[in-house]
């Protein structure tokens, strides 16, 4: 596994589509963060915490991670190199998790840049330090558990296709639908009765309550067990190509 993992990473940096990828997220985040005009601009809004940031990157990465992960599988169908890979002693179940691992490497090494935002708002706040890190570090823990469960659903969208751009679009597909469009069909005034329950199978409910810093066991629950659910129907699709 940690051979395939080698691999997989050393192709993303081998050629400048991953450096594309976690440039344009940094440069997105830092204008509307910093540059643009409007309340995520930390310096017009006057509050030292990173709210903008935790609010913008669900809307980001919803195209940035099926962009990482749309060539994982895709690709090596279209070549026909999962084929031999299958054929390698390793388990899909390896393959997958190295697959997944390899996503989920990429999108933090895209958000570790922003720690230097906690920085300079710590600097900049009146009096120095005087910033929540607590809820700062939550929102961090949640927006990575975001990131792993967009890596799980774009593997899976890649796992069904040879095409990137189908995988692409899936992925980003299904990443909006769980994180959004829950809260909008919650919302009706149809499911008035049943609005909370189909407001936490949506990601939104349980990522908004981490980025308060609340760190609530239910909520990691629900990040491992969709991301579990993911993976699963990523190796059930990749076993499924051995018994034709």
């Amino acid at each position: 596994m940690n051979a395939l993992l080698k691999k997989e990473l050393s192709a993303f940096f081998a050629s400048i589509t991953g450096y594309l990828i976690v440039i344009t997220f940094l440069i997105i985040i830092g204008l509307f963060t910093w540059v643009f005009p409007g309340h995520f601009n930390i310096l017009e809004v006057g509050y030292a915490n990173l709210d903008s940031l935790f609010i913008l990157s669900p809307w980001v990465f919803l195209f940035l991670v099926p962009a990482v992960t749309m060539r994982l599988f895709s690709e090596e169908k279209k070549t026909g190199t999962l084929d031999i890979l299958l054929t390698r002693p390793i388990s899909d179940f390896k393959i997958v998790m190295a697959k997944f691992i390899t996503g989920f490497v990429l999108v933090t090494i895209a958000i570790l840049p922003t720690f230097i935002y906690y920085l300079s708002i710590y600097y900049l706040s009146n009096p120095i330090g005087n910033v929540d890190t607590g809820a700062i570090l939550g929102s961090y823990l949640g927006l990575l558990l975001l990131a792993s469960i967009y890596v799980s659903i774009g593997l899976y969208a890649s796992s069904l296709t040879d095409n990137q751009i189908i995988a692409f679009l899936l992925g980003a597909i299904l990443c909006f639908v769980f994180f959004f469009a829950f809260d909008a069909i919650g919302s009706l005034e149809f499911f008035s009765s049943i609005s909370n329950f189909i407001y936490n199978i949506g990601i939104s409910e349980h990522y908004k309550s981490i980025s308060r810093g609340v760190i609530d066991s239910r909520d990691i629950v629900y990040f491992i067990s969709v991301i579990a659910i993911f993976l699963l129907l990523t190796k059930t699709k990749l076993s499924s190509r051995k018994w034709k």
